[in-house]
């Protein structure tokens, strides 16, 4: 199956094919004055946000269980003006990312609540992040294996030391967001490891995460949950009733 921007849903994926490419986001800079304008209020709000470098995804497949993705640098003000307008597809570009699908050994999911600071404020995933030029292999892989890892130890403080069982991707297409998740399940239950990762958030002065959130059954999805992380976990539900 070759993936067209129409199809959303949850796929399995063993390969990536992920690379950076040269290219300019013609799309975005016709709108240069509003994107400044834009971060330029948003800065107020936000103090701590900085408008650094990003990769977007320009081009797209799937084939079978490869991934294949083309990425472009962007600045972080045109990323964040894009996605504030509802993730315009005109724009012809992906926010592709990977992700830490925690999973406690009873079943339960663990997400983080991003902090008031942040410009994801209060919304509930799993660790992630936009990618960036440290994901960015000397070959021009984006690397999102490295990038993965490193967002659960900044946001949560985990490592794969408390990781029991990677069980590999797997690929959430909603819309614009393509969402490249690990499942792994901890060693610990997810209750237990919440309140060490809270334990941990209270001891930082700017922590990127506000809470915990531990997800044991689709009533617990609240509205703040972001579209991809619960699609994944109605998947995985609905499949263990299969």
């Amino acid at each position: 199956m070759s993936y067209t921007p129409a199809i959303e849903g949850v796929f399995p994926v063993s390969r990536l094919d992920l690379k950076v490419e040269p290219g300019i986001w013609t799309e975005a800079e016709a709108h240069r004055a509003e994107i400044d304008a834009h971060f330029a209020r948003r800065k107020v709000e936000t103090p701590q946000i900085w408008n650094g470098r990003v990769l977007v995804m320009r081009h797209l497949s799937l084939d079978g269980d490869l991934l294949t993705g083309r990425f472009i640098e962007v600045d972080f003000a045109s990323f964040l003006w894009w996605r504030d307008h509802g993730w315009r597809p005109e724009f012809n570009v992906y926010n592709a990312f990977g992700a830490a699908a925690l999973e406690g050994p009873e079943g339960a999911f663990l997400l983080g609540v991003m902090g008031d600071w942040t410009a994801a404020a209060g919304k509930v995933y799993f660790p992630c992040g936009t990618p960036d030029l440290s994901d960015v292999t000397p070959q021009g892989v984006v690397d999102f294996e490295a990038s993965m890892r490193r967002e659960l130890t900044e946001e949560t403080g985990l490592t794969f030391e408390d990781i029991a069982e990677d069980r590999g991707w797997t690929l959430v297409l909603d819309q614009r967001r393509v969402a490249v998740l690990r499942r792994l399940v901890t060693r610990e239950p997810a209750q237990i490891l919440a309140s060490r990762v809270r334990a941990g958030l209270a001891g930082q002065v700017h922590p990127e995460l506000s809470d915990m959130r531990v997800v044991a059954a689709p009533a617990d999805i609240t509205p703040d949950v972001m579209p991809f992380a619960a699609t994944y976990m109605r998947h995985l539900w609905a499949a263990a009733k299969a």
